[in-house]
């Protein structure tokens, strides 16, 4: 079972910036995509940012493209998502997940494994 553990949220200013980590431990040699979700109070789960293990290749939804940055690093196992110019609608819970194929990337079922979130908050 791989175990996903978010860090690095907290309450920011708009216009203000916020570092998530996101470290993955277990099997991980199966894992081919890693992404972040997050869900605002009383939105479903919505897919942000997500990245292929075995190359560079990023996907963003359009809110966040030219704000948000996601990266990894493999020897640590880790995904990062670095988020600039923050606005209140950035707000929600973060969610780092984890996935064996790379395909789908944008869409929730295709990850197996998720963490357990982390709170973002962006006041105005």
């Amino acid at each position: 079972q791989v175990l996903l553990v978010e860090s690095g949220g907290g309450l920011v200013q708009a216009g203000g910036s916020l570092r998530l980590s996101c470290a993955a431990s277990g099997p991980t040699v199966n894992i081919a995509k890693m992404g972040w979700f997050r869900q605002a109070p009383g939105k479903e789960r919505q897919f942000v940012a997500a990245i292929i293990w075995s190359g560079r290749t990023t996907d963003y939804t359009d809110s966040v493209k030219g704000r948000f940055t996601i990266s990894r690093d493999n020897a640590k196992n880790s995904v990062y998502l670095q988020m600039s110019s923050l606005k209140p609608e950035d707000t929600g819970v973060y969610y780092c997940a984890a996935g064996d194929g790379d395909y789908a990337v944008r869409f929730r079922i295709a990850y197996n494994y998720w963490g357990q979130g982390t709170q973002v908050t962006v006041s105005s």
